[in-house]
């Protein structure tokens, strides 16, 4: 082995030091970025389902400007496309918008598709100042689709107008190094070693630096890296391997890769006792943790959904409608809700129509308004007679 260090020479001890290349971090490519978090790392997996189910799990429907269901388009919503029901839609919408920063809603007639964000590509005007409509590229065939068939969803994106920003990528620093440690792990349990430190040459005189620098890269090639962890290395005569390094127990891999991991799902808003990271103790209890994340997380993203389809329908088919979400039907809410049910029940100065409109139904005729709640009526009644004393009196 290291046969260009076969050299008759005095006997002087020369160190080498072997030490590990710069860090090698994930292209910043869709693909690259997938096939490395989603693919392969199992907290960025499961935030993005966490979440992306989360939002899918709520009831939605759209309704018109008098609170009455629009049957059309809450059909559409809930039989988007003849693949797919509404919640597995709603669930690729969300995990496309969690990996790339943008998702694409296709309308081909009376169905919904949601598209690849990576095939996507916007086309601009001549000023670059809009988009005037969109390409849809696969396999080298490119296929030009009208500006108002698609619906664009982005996220703040502050060095880019017209694509989204993904929490994916601010996490990706600590997913590579999350890989690479289980990877290293792994290689540990493969090889049954871990060298680290350096080489001592006791045989020979001073190296050049043409042969320390051919030694220290075949070194390099041969033992650096998480592929190479663990390796045994074969000496021959005149050699010695000095340990340096800290052993994993040292290094207390457990812990550091608990650390990343909560880098990781924090960069999704997700709380790390949601996922099973041990020794987080942010949170009292789970369901503390469950309230937290549909409060900070779901919702303002599933807001932002919202508001995106309710202004795309409105353009789209011509109709003065919004959509709705049950947030009465969520598990992690219910608490909250029920206050906010009795607070309201418990307001005698609204009237019941007020009253269902706070809580998202429609009004109900003055006769039946009266019937449910006739006291309602005799209060404004006194109230208007007080007025009229008061003016006469005045």
């Amino acid at each position: 082995m290291f046969n260009f260090f076969n050299r008759t020479a005095k006997r002087k001890e020369t160190l080498v030091a072997l030490r590990g290349s710069n860090p090698a971090w994930t292209p910043n490519d869709y693909n690259s970025l997938v096939s490395e978090s989603f693919q392969k790392n199992v907290f960025a997996f499961r935030s993005i389902n966490l979440i992306a189910s989360g939002i899918a799990s709520i009831p939605m429907c759209i309704k018109n400007e008098d609170l009455t269901i629009n049957r059309n388009l809450t059909n559409l919503l809930a039989h988007p496309n003849k693949e797919q029901g509404r919640s597995s839609f709603i669930t690729s919408v969300v995990s496309y918008l969690l990996l790339s920063g943008n998702a694409f809603v296709y309308s081909d007639e009376d169905q919904l598709y949601c598209l690849r964000s990576d095939r996507v590509k916007l086309v601009y005007n001549n000023a670059k100042t809009a988009v005037k409509s969109y390409i849809y590229e696969v396999d080298g065939v490119r296929i030009p689709v009208d500006l108002e068939d698609i619906l664009h969803l982005k996220s703040f994106n502050p060095t880019n107008d017209w694509y989204g920003f993904a929490p994916l990528r601010a996490a990706m620093y600590a997913i590579d190094q999350y890989n690479e440690m289980a990877k290293h792990n792994l290689s540990i349990l493969q090889n049954g070693g871990r060298p680290s430190g350096c080489l001592v040459l006791k045989d020979f005189q001073n190296l050049d630096e043409m042969t320390r620098d051919a030694m220290r890269n075949r070194l390099s090639e041969i033992y650096s890296g998480a592929k190479n962890a663990g390796r045994i290395m074969l000496l021959e005569g005149g050699y010695e391997w000095q340990e340096m390094g800290l052993t994993p127990k040292d290094l207390d891999f457990a812990e550091a890769q608990n650390t990343i991991a909560r880098e990781i799902v924090q960069a999704f808003g997700v709380p790390p006792i949601l996922v099973g990271i041990r020794g987080d103790s942010s949170f009292n209890n789970y369901r503390e943790a469950r309230a937290h994340f549909w409060e900070d997380t779901v919702l303002p993203l599933a807001e932002l959904i919202r508001t995106q389809f309710t202004d795309w329908f409105r353009k789209k088919y011509q109709e003065n409608c919004e959509i709705y979400f049950d947030l009465d039907s969520i598990p992690a809410l219910i608490g909250k809700r029920e206050k906010l049910w009795e607070k309201v029940s418990n307001a005698d100065f609204l009237s019941i129509d007020e009253k269902r409109e706070i809580l998202g139904f429609p009004k109900i005729n003055r006769e039946e308004s009266e019937k449910i709640n006739p006291n309602i009526m005799e209060k404004k009644n006194n109230d208007k007679n007080s007025i009229i004393e008061q003016t006469k009196r005045g």
